[in-house]
Formats: C-alpha cells, sequence, structure tokens
C-alpha cells in the first residue's frame, strides 16, 4: 500500500509515498517522453489524515542519459512508527536489451480532405473499432457512433463504412469460396462472405471476387439484411504501385440511385512507409492539412 498508520500506542500518525518525474525529455521524433529523474517523495499526517506534510523528496538521485537512476513504485511497510517507514521500490536497469514496438498500423486509418476549398481540412480517423471526425467549420472533433457507418460519406454514394472499413473482412465474416470467373482476362476465386452472429456490421452479406494470383479486389457486391443486392463496386485500371499490382480506378455504383455512381482515382499509393503514430491521435486531427 501507499498508505500506512503508525503502529505506536494512540499514535494518530501516518504516511504517504508515492513517485514522480522531476525532470524529462522527448524523443527524437516526440512520441515517447524520455524520464531523467524519477524519485521517490513521502508526506506525514499527524492527526489521520485531516493534514499532511509538505511532500519531500527522498531520494533525489540524478543520473545522466546513458545511466539514469529512476526510482519507481514504492509500497509501504504495513508496520511503521511515528518517526519511521520502510519502502520497498523499483530501479530499472536501463541497460537492458530495448526492442521497438512492431512497426504498421492495420488497425489505423486516416482520411483528409485536401479539396474543395469548404471541405478542406475535414478529417476522418479510424483506430482499431472506434472512428473520429474533424470538422473544422465547427473546430471540433467528433466520435461517430455505429449507427452512423451507414450514412454516406461526403455526398457520394460510398458509406461512412466503406471509407474507413470498421468492420474486418477477416473477424466480423465467415467465408467460403462459391465459384470461378474470368474477369477482364483475370482468373477470379467468387467468395461469399456473411457476418457472425455477434458481428456489428452494417451488410447482411458480401461477394467478392478475388485475383488468383495477386489477390486484388476486383468486384464486390454489397447485400442488405433481407439479401437484396444493393450495389456493386468495381475495381479497374490496373497498375503498378511501389511494387504491387493493384486496381487504379474503383467505381461504386448504388442500384436503388438509377444514374449514380462514385470513382475514386488513386494516383500515388506507398507502402511500408514510416509514420509517426501522432497522426492517429484524435486529439492531433486538427493539424492534419
Amino acid at each position: 500500500p501507499n498508505i500506512t498508520l503508525s503502529v505506536e500506542e494512540n499514535s494518530e500518525v501516518m504516511w504517504y509515498a508515492g513517485f514522480a518525474g522531476t525532470k524529462y525529455n522527448y524523443s527524437d521524433d516526440s512520441t515517447q517522453i524520455i524520464p531523467e529523474d524519477v524519485d521517490l517523495f513521502i508526506s506525514r499526517s499527524i492527526d489521520r489524515g485531516r493534514t499532511w506534510s509538505e511532500v519531500e523528496n527522498v531520494t533525489n538521485h540524478f543520473g545522466t542519459d546513458q545511466s539514469r537512476i529512476l526510482e519507481v513504485t514504492p509500497h509501504i511497510s504495513d508496520r511503521a512508527t511515528d518517526n519511521d517507514i520502510y519502502i520497498l521500490y523499483k530501479i530499472p536497469d536501463l541497460a537492458q536489451p530495448q526492442y521497438d514496438p512492431p512497426q504498421g498500423f492495420e488497425d489505423y486509418f486516416t482520411s483528409v480532405v485536401l479539396s474543395p476549398a469548404k471541405e478542406k481540412g475535414t478529417v476522418f480517423l479510424k483506430r482499431e473499432n472506434e472512428v473520429w471526425n474533424y470538422i473544422p467549420s465547427i473546430e471540433r472533433t467528433i466520435k461517430l457512433p455505429p449507427s452512423m457507418m451507414m450514412q454516406n460519406w461526403m455526398g457520394t454514394d460510398f458509406t461512412n463504412d466503406d471509407l474507413v472499413q470498421r468492420s474486418s473482412i477477416t473477424d466480423d465474416y465467415t467465408n467460403s469460396i462459391i465459384g470461378n470467373e474470368i474477369i477482364d482476362g483475370l482468373d477470379c476465386w467468387i467468395i461469399e462472405l456473411i457476418p457472425n452472429e455477434d458481428a456489428a456490421v452494417v451488410w447482411g452479406k458480401l461477394v467478392m471476387w478475388i485475383d488468383k494470383r495477386d489477390y486484388m479486389q476486383l468486384k464486390t457486391q454489397f447485400f442488405d439484411e433481407y439479401d437484396e443486392m444493393t450495389s456493386i463496386m468495381t475495381g479497374k485500371a490496373i497498375k503498378n504501385f511501389d511494387g504491387k499490382k493493384l486496381p487504379a480506378i474503383i467505381e461504386f455504383v448504388p442500384l436503388d440511385k438509377e444514374g449514380n455512381k462514385t470513382i475514386v482515382e488513386r494516383l500515388v499509393w506507398k507502402f511500408d512507409i514510416d509514420i509517426n503514430e501522432r497522426f492517429f491521435l484524435p486529439n492531433y486531427m486538427k493539424n492534419l492539412r
């Protein structure tokens, strides 16, 4: 415990111990706080905790960047006296090997609108199962509830879920190969995806055409909960992006809106690049341009 009582008869003395950083720096990329001095602090009460003495730094050991002395996580003995306490604490060995965290943010996604001017600065962020939207006109960041995932994105035929892909085709669906077909000269599997019972998804079913050689998603049919097809998405204009063959153009056609179509053209697509973690923080969305 961090608070303990004196065991002396009729005593009203109590002790408190904690730890805090008194000096720190940032890493070169500003993503981590590096402690340079962490010390133990104690305080003493003589009236059963109604008032306390000024907190006192009882270690005050300052090291160097190469040999920092950090006293952390104190635990006070449950048997103290009016004048003495015993504290067990940790000193991390910073000379032990350090390993970088896994690279990549597979469940993170950020989209920034650059034009038209009236929408410039609008940001969409996905963090695992959370979706956030920064609206520059009102300077607010809001968290989108699941009920908004079926709303149209920015006036297009895509839904918010199509953009951020809140659901996972590997975790939220059970898939099976139901056929084969040639699309634009490419041999494809036809894969049916049925949502799992407990999955929070917006579609009742998906049917995908996946290229057998490069695993490109060339066509997808979207079905509602009544097994009615509502829209079709196709991939066209295969190009080489950073060593990977992928459709450069995506066409999305809603079947309930005759004559409507949304086209997305990918101009640049890069892979395996280092991205600062702050680009995926809700409180940093307003800084993206």
